[in-house]
């Protein structure tokens, strides 16, 4: 079992109780996910299984798109509605057109701050740990991309709206952001991711349906890149991770034996094929033939 599910994550719980369930269904510890969603959020958290997640480092995770409600008023200390207000509740009085503007603020690329509860690290400390002791939490800003942020309902005292972002910007600070420049206080209501990079909620299934047949094989990934079809000398030289000759193409290609089994992702320059992720591997020749056993890491 080796490929990709792409999972609409249910509200309630963390990313990693995703992954945990998928571990004990398919009784594997070779799970992982590509962009942690909130346990709020709900929508598209993509899961590789077995020897993809030898490979997640090469899965656009960019742009990611979003709906969701912001509700106006009051700030929380998490910058959602899970957390404790800040302060009193304060008579939200701007309009439709005062909002466009201050969310046109937040379109574009600039400096953000994460929130204290996030699972950003100081000094090797997850933030969210130190903020729940109680301690003073100073995130440093980060360069993000936000290039649509959109009302799509205006129902005071809550907006609707759509996000199209870059990886990295956190929606609940945009949320926390836009009460600030309105002056009233502002906390995200709800979540859903509708598109991660290259995986989009339309591929994906509810986490309580998902099984072994929803998963896409590692044959059917990457098919947009070059490929490379090797035997005998070339491909037993793949399998032990050396680079092979490679003419006519530049950049990251598949390498498939002539049985359709994808070997390796390789970068290719200068006319060679070097190996940065190799799925099998070559431990013992015997006689007429190669004896192969496929070795597995985990991310």
């Amino acid at each position: 079992m080796n490929g990709i599910l792409i999972i609409d994550k249910p509200g309630g719980m963390t990313s990693h109780d995703v992954v945990q369930y998928f571990r004990r269904l398919f009784d594997t510890s070779k799970v992982g996910h590509l962009g942690t969603l909130d346990p709020m959020a709900t929508g598209v958290l993509p899961l590789c299984i077995g020897k993809a997640t030898r490979v997640g480092q090469f899965f656009a995770t960019s742009p990611k798109e979003y709906i969701g409600e912001i509700r106006f008023g009051f700030a929380t200390t998490t910058y959602d509605r899970e957390g404790s207000p800040t302060g009193p509740e304060m008579p939200f009085e701007g309009s439709r057109e005062e909002v466009l503007a201050a969310m046109a603020e937040l379109t574009g690329t600039f400096q953000q701050t994460p929130p204290a509860f996030s699972a950003k690290k100081i000094g090797g400390v997850r933030s969210h740990d130190s903020a729940r002791r109680g301690e003073a939490v100073e995130n440093a800003p980060v360069r993000v991309e936000v290039s649509v942020f959109e009302a799509t309902g205006f129902a005071p005292p809550s907006i609707q709206f759509r996000v199209v972002c870059g990886g990295g910007t956190y929606v609940r600070s945009l949320a926390h952001d836009l009460g600030q420049k309105l002056g009233c206080g502002a906390h995200l209501n709800s979540l859903r991711r509708l598109r991660s990079g290259d995986f989009g909620i339309e591929q994906s299934v509810v986490m309580e349906r998902a099984n072994a047949s929803n998963i896409t094989p590692l044959d059917q990934l990457f098919l947009d890149w070059p490929s490379l079809i090797v035997s005998g000398l070339e491909e037993r030289r793949v399998r032990q991770g050396n680079p092979i000759p490679a003419e006519g193409t530049t950049g990251f290609t598949r390498i498939l034996n002539n049985q359709g089994e994808f070997l390796a992702v390789a970068a290719v320059e200068s006319g060679w094929a070097r190996p940065r992720v190799v799925l099998t591997s070559v431990t013992s020749v015997e006689a007429g033939g190669a004896s192969l056993h496929m070795a597995e890491n985990g991310i």
